[in-house]
């Protein structure tokens, strides 16, 4: 009999502990679900705010390279204003390098920026066309004036182009093609010397006009240059730059003048032109 209950009591108390085993199990279990579920939605959660964070710092890299593209286009351009002319640092260090080759006694002469501009712009201008002792370059506040001796362009009493000259021409083209809206006005001047009777030129007026419109052929039908850019001028001998009573003096009348407003983006890059 003792040994029967003895049994039943071991019984009981195996049955009681595995009844307690499996319900501490199934909590654990729930609680390994529940914890399993609030790992899945803060790993959701995490890998949004690491899509936001990436979008974020995508942004600010666009916004990096769209900062250092408009800083680099902005230091290739200028501005006018009513007080003066305003230029990027760029500019600036390109004019200061440029303005160590000018002539002292030129320099010494500039008072302003705008000065100082125009000088720098008129000597690399000349290094580009070519450096010749017949050709005049000065500059007046963007507006580009060209003076071209007639030893360079033609022979005495002709107006036909010297081949010898298309290359400069041809850099003056690209400026003037540089802008639409730009334009050239050529202008041909003599001296005051009567030309020979029976010549087919009828008078220093037709002379300058004709090498005036030569000059604008040139540019247009061989260099592309628009037509509508280009005005042909003469002016005969009635505007000198010099005395008619010396050699010398009548050699410095014969030239042709061109005169250029180029597009401001092109004007600013000669600045920075070192040959």
């Amino acid at each position: 009999m003792k040994r029967l209950i003895l049994v039943s009591m071991v019984g009981l108390f195996l049955f009681t502990t595995s009844c307690v085993s499996k319900k501490k199990y199934t909590e654990m279990e729930n609680k390994y679900e529940d914890t399993q579920s609030q790992l899945y939605k803060s790993n959701a959660k995490l890998e949004e705010i690491q899509n936001k964070v990436d979008n974020y710092y995508a942004k600010i890299n666009a916004l990096q390279d769209k900062n250092q593209g408009l800083i680099k286009e902005s230091e290739g351009k200028f501005d006018l204003s009513e007080k003066g002319m305003i230029i990027s640092k760029r500019s600036k260090d390109a004019m200061r390098e440029t303005l160590k080759n000018v002539d002292p006694e030129k320099l010494s002469q500039a008072k302003s920026l705008s000065d100082s501009m125009d000088l720098a712009v008129a000597y690399n201008l000349k290094k580009s066309l070519g450096d010749e002792d017949d050709l005049n370059i000065s500059v007046d506040r963007t507006i580009v004036e060209i003076t071209i001796s007639d030893n360079l362009l033609f022979r005495s009493g002709s107006y036909r182009v010297n081949p010898k000259a298309y290359n400069m021409l041809e850099k003056i083209a690209d400026l003037a093609k540089s802008e639409p809206t730009v334009e050239v006005l050529v202008e041909g001047h003599t001296d005051s010397q009567t030309l020979v009777e029976g010549s087919y030129i009828e008078d220093n007026w037709d002379l300058s006009l004709r090498r005036s419109a030569s000059v604008v052929r040139i540019l247009q039908d061989r260099y592309g240059v628009d037509g509508k850019q280009l005005i042909a001028s003469g002016r005969s001998s009635f505007k000198p730059v010099s005395d008619n009573e010396s050699m010398e003096g009548r050699e410095k009348n014969r030239r042709t003048r061109l005169i250029i407003l180029p597009n401001l983006d092109e004007f600013l890059a000669l600045l920075g032109e070192q040959e």
